[in-house]
């Protein structure tokens, strides 16, 4: 395996966009994600992680690709959740900003609507949370030869999560919560449902809320109804909060599980004492010695702990100075070449893409307990 930017400032030393070229010797990368709307949040510390680290490159002088030295530009986009705005701005950074690759998004209903464009206009993009399969492959199987990300896929991610409740916690009767309208929702769902039922175990009760709602008694009363041992929240931090605390409200007591949807420094302070227990998959520990030199210099810098997105954007960019600097140019048809080889290691783990499928391959899952006001890392985990 490559060795390759070892460290936090290493990283930001080696972070290079794409060709923006000219006289300036600049390039230009770009960046979208939600920056209002409920994930907010999470946009908020990968732009902040990305600007952190171009400030640390053009800091220190640039970076040498092909003989020359650039310094880099980042051209932020807010996505505001939605997969219309998404497209926008993606055709906006393309076209008319001229970049040469992009970081971001990091959700599936938002990165799965632009591969049209980022293949079509030949700039590469890595997403960072963007767990859904048809990110990258399309559903009649063709490869999206533009489209990367550095996070593990929902088939993997429920597996792991209904192998963990069956074999780890002994649980054999699930009921689902999910968001009938989210793709993300939906893709571990169902792959959560075939797992689980696969080993042994049976879904009593699958009940579905739409994005937006605040009121979710009336699903939840059937679940408690097929009196499940554990609830399956494949969902966004804002709505397992809320749907947790009403959940024990109607005197559900089970534990519930999820996916990297969940950890957010704003998890348990939403959602009080009503996950204590509960487990949820996670791309990485947050106490992790690896990740310490990045969290504290982002830690230091703004005042607060990176978010889950922090930590997936920084490795993206790790994936991206090394592909700059093994394709020796700004062109994006090599960078997706490059991309193609990436083998890497990043502070989430080895990062080694699979060329078939632009995904990476043996990332294990991090498998975290919510024990009073923290999340706490119970063990890594691989579905079988």
């Amino acid at each position: 395996m490559r060795a390759v930017l070892c460290g936090i400032l290493v990283v930001c030393l080696a972070l290079v966009g794409c060709a923006g070229g000219g006289k300036s010797d600049t390039v230009k990368v770009g960046w979208f994600g939600p920056l209002t709307g409920d994930n907010a949040l999470w946009g908020q510390s990968e732009l902040n992680t990305v600007k952190m680290m171009f400030e640390d490159f053009n800091a220190k002088g640039g970076i040498e690709v092909g003989g020359k030295k650039y310094k880099l530009e980042v051209i932020g986009y807010d996505d505001k959740g939605d997969g219309t705005e998404a497209v926008n701005v993606a055709k906006r950074l393309t076209s008319q900003d001229k970049v040469v690759a992009v970081l971001g998004p990091n959700g599936s209903g938002e990165a799965i609507p632009v591969a049209p464009i980022m293949n079509e206009a030949k700039v590469p993009l890595i997403a960072t949370v963007a767990t859904n399969p048809k990110v990258t492959v399309r559903e009649d199987g063709t490869l999206n030869k533009f489209m990367f990300r550095d996070c593990f896929i929902d088939p993997y991610q429920g597996a792991v999560a209904a192998t963990y409740a069956y074999e780890k916690l002994g649980k054999r009767k699930a009921a689902i919560f999910m968001s009938v309208d989210d793709q993300y929702s939906a893709g571990l769902t169902q792959y959560f449902e075939e797992t689980f039922t696969k080993l042994g175990g049976k879904v009593v009760e699958k009940v579905s809320f739409t994005s937006g709602e605040k009121e979710f008694r009336a699903p939840l009363t059937k679940i408690k109804a097929a009196d499940p041992d554990i609830i399956f929240s494949p969902n966004y931090y804002t709505d397992v909060s809320l749907s947790a605390k009403q959940a024990r409200e109607l005197g559900i007591k089970c534990i519930m599980m999820g996916g990297d949807g969940w950890p957010s420094d704003n998890l348990i302070p939403l959602a009080g004492d009503a996950l204590e227990g509960s487990y949820c998959v996670n791309h990485l520990d947050f106490e992790d010695p690896a990740v310490k030199p990045f969290k504290d210099a982002y830690t230091a810098k703004y005042k607060i702990p990176p978010e889950l997105n922090g930590y997936m954007v920084h490795d993206a960019v790790v994936m991206l100075v090394d592909a700059m600097q093994r394709a020796k140019s700004f062109d994006g048809t090599k960078l997706a070449e490059a991309l193609e080889s990436c083998d890497v290691q990043g502070i989430t783990g080895r990062i080694k893409i699979n060329p078939a499928t632009h995904n990476p391959e043996g990332k294990e899952a991090a498998m975290l307990k919510i024990v009073g006001p923290k999340l706490v890392f119970v063990e890594k985990f691989a579905a079988k």
